[in-house]
C-alpha cells in the first residue's frame, strides 16, 4: 500500500466509524495465506493432485413451464448454464455447474464463458486440487473482488467440480468431506410465480400432481395481488409451509406494512423483502418482529453475511451454493448460522443436473428443516445425467456416491452444447 492508499484508508475508516484495522488495511485479493484459513477444508490425503485441464461446455436447458426470470429478450432460450470438467493430472474428473441469470444477478452465459475462458481457466492449470483456499484466492486476484466476490455464480462451477474431483479422488461423498451424513432424500416446495390470479390453482395442481405439499410464491410488488395470493395458496394448501419472496421488489414503508398482513394471511418467513444495502430497514423489519426475516441476494461471502449477523438485519438465509461462489462459501455461511442459531432455509436459481446435486447434498448434510425451493425438476427440461434427478411424492433422493454422486453423460453434455450454444 502507498502513502495515497494508505492515507484513503484511513480516511475512509474515520468516515464510517465500523472498520477495524484489520479490515481497513487488508488488501482487496490477498495473497494466499501463510496460516490455514479456517473456511477452506483441510483434506486428508495421500497424493498429489493437479489440475491438467478444464473443459467448458455453454448450454441452454429448455424450460418446461413458465418462470419470470428467465422471460426477457433471449428468454425464450431456456436456462443458460456452463458444464465444466475438471481433469486432473491422473485422470480423475470432476463435475461443476455455473448458473448465470442476468435477471436476478447481473451474471451472463456470455460473460461467464469469457471470465472462465480468458481470466480464471488460465490461471488455475497446474493448481493443487486439494488446495481450495489457494485456488478461490487465485480465482480472487485474477478477478478482484469489490463489495464482495466478483463472479461468484460463474466461480461457483469451479468450486463444485472439485468438490466432486477431490470426493471422486477420496472416495467419498461430499459430505462425508465435511464428516457429515445426510438423509435419503429431501422435501421440496412447489414455486409459484402466476401472471394471474386465476391461474393459481392449476398451478397448484401441478404440483400436487407429483406429490408437493409445500408452495413458495414470487410477490412484488402489487400488495393486493399478493396478499390476494397469498390467501388463495393458504387456503387451498392449509398444512403447507407457505414462503413469500420479493426478491427486493419493495421499499421500506411498504415491506413494514406488508410483514404482519403476510403473517396473516399464512406466510411463514418472509425473503428479500428490500435490497440487501437497505440495512436500517431490514433492521426495522427484524425489530418489528411479524415474520422471520429471510436475506437471499447480497449474501454472497461469509464477510457479510457475518456482519449482517451482528448488524440484526435478518433471522437467517435462503441459501444458495451457486449464487455465493461454490459449497466452500456455503458451508462457511452455513456454519455462521449455526453458530448465531438462525435460520437457513435451502433454495437455488432453478438448478439444472450437476449443481442441483451440490444443492441437495448440503442440505442434506446441515439438516435442513423446512422443504427446499430447488425447483430446476419443476421448470426444466432435459438432462446430462446418465440417471437424470427425478421427484417422487414431492421428494427427492440425495445423491450418494464419491464426489457429487451422480454420473455425468458427457456424449449428453456435448450434444446440449452443439444444440444450444450459438455463441
Amino acid at each position: 500500500m502507498d502513502r495515497r492508499e494508505f492515507s484513503k484508508s484511513v480516511a475512509l475508516a474515520g468516515l464510517a466509524g465500523l472498520l477495524d484495522a484489520k479490515n481497513v488495511f487488508s488488501d482487496a485479493a490477498p495473497a494466499p495465506m501463510t496460516s490455514h484459513d479456517p473456511m477452506y477444508p483441510d483434506f486428508a490425503h495421500g497424493t498429489k493432485l493437479t489440475i491438467e485441464k478444464i473443459d467448458i461446455y455453454p448450454v441452454w436447458y429448455p424450460m418446461v413451464m413458465r418462470f419470470k426470470f428467465f422471460e426477457g429478450p433471449v428468454g425464450g432460450s431456456g436456462r443458460p448454464s456452463v458444464i465444466l470438467k475438471i481433469t486432473a493430472n491422473d485422470g480423475t474428473v470432476g463435475w461443476g455447474q455455473s448458473v448465470p441469470i442476468p435477471r436476478w444477478s447481473g451474471e451472463t452465459l456470455e460473460g461467464a464463458v469469457a471470465c472462465l475462458k480468458n481470466y480464471l481457466v488460465p490461471v488455475l492449470i497446474g493448481k493443487d486440487v486439494f488446495n481450495l483456499e489457494d485456488i478461490h484466492h487465485t480465482m480472487t486476484k485474477e478477478m478482484a473482488s469489490d463489495f464482495s466476490t466478483s463472479y461468484p455464480i460463474t466461480k461457483a462451477g469451479i468450486d463444485i467440480a472439485l468438490y466432486d474431483l477431490i470426493g471422486k479422488a477420496l472416495k467419498k461423498n461430499v459430505a462425508e468431506l465435511w464428516g457429515r451424513k445426510t438423509p435419503d432424500d429431501l422435501l421440496l416446495s412447489w414455486t409459484l410465480n402466476p401472471k394471474e390470479l386465476g391461474e393459481t390453482e392449476a398451478l397448484m395442481q401441478k404440483g400436487r400432481d407429483r406429490g408437493y405439499q409445500n408452495f413458495n410464491i414470487k410477490i412484488a410488488p402489487d400488495t393486493k395481488y399478493d396478499l390476494d395470493l397469498c390467501r388463495i395458496v393458504k387456503k387451498a394448501a392449509p398444512d403447507g409451509f407457505l414462503w413469500a419472496d420479493a426478491n427486493c421488489g419493495y421499499d421500506v414503508a411498504t415491506a413494514l406494512e406488508m410483514a404482519p398482513k403476510l403473517a396473516d394471511a399464512g406466510v411463514a418467513v418472509f425473503e428479500g423483502a428490500l435490497h440487501p444495502n437497505n440495512i436500517s430497514g431490514y433492521q426495522q423489519l427484524v425489530k418489528q418482529g411479524a415474520l422471520p426475516i429471510i436475506m437471499d441476494e447480497g449474501c454472497v461471502s461469509p464477510v457479510e453475511v457475518s456482519e449482517f449477523i451482528q448488524l440484526k438485519m435478518l433471522s437467517g438465509i435462503a441459501m444458495k451454493p451457486s449464487r455465493c461462489g461454490g459449497l466452500t462459501s456455503a458451508v462457511a455461511q452455513l456454519n455462521l448460522l449455526e453458530k448465531n442459531n438462525l435460520l437457513f432455509l435451502g433454495s437455488g436459481l432453478t438448478d439444472p443436473d450437476i449443481s442441483l446435486a451440490a444443492s441437495l447434498i448440503l442440505y442434506g448434510a446441515y439438516g435442513l428443516k423446512r422443504p427446499a425451493a430447488l425447483n430446476g425438476p419443476q421448470f426444466l427440461g432435459d438432462s446430462v445425467l446418465k440417471e437424470p434427478i427425478t421427484v417422487t411424492g414431492g421428494r427427492v433422493k440425495i445423491p450418494k456416491g464419491p464426489g457429487l454422486g451422480v454420473e455425468v453423460d458427457e456424449d449428453k453434455v456435448k450434444d446440449l452444447s452443439a444444440r444450444t450454444w450459438k455463441g
